[in-house]
């Protein structure tokens, strides 16, 4: 219980330390757990399209973030994002394309 409760404070603490990058930590793993999903059950786009719209908005989100508050890893973060979005377009593309 005692790691249960370490965990749940961590989270807190996160949440109020920097929201905007909580958020987009958030979205990013719901974004993982959707793609996971439609990959196990490939019948299932819908999770796909999910997933990628996540991953689109966080990367959105991440760029606005660092043009507006740049952080010590600016660069770095900037390529990621930028990673991010080109990967779900693509996504996006491949799935229209295959409709």
């Amino acid at each position: 219980m005692r790691s249960l409760r370490f965990w749940f404070d961590t989270f807190i603490l996160a949440s109020q330390y920097n929201p905007p990058r909580f958020v987009e930590l958030l979205m990013l793993m719901l974004a993982i757990a959707s793609i996971a999903v439609s990959i196990l059950f490939p019948t299932e786009k819908p999770y796909m399209v999910l997933g990628l719209s996540l991953v689109f908005g966080s990367a959105i989100s991440i760029l606005v973030r660092e043009s507006m508050i740049p952080s010590h890893q600016n660069r770095v973060t900037q390529i990621t994002a930028l990673l991010l979005l080109i990967t779900s377009l693509y996504g996006f593309a491949d799935i229209l394309n295959n409709s």
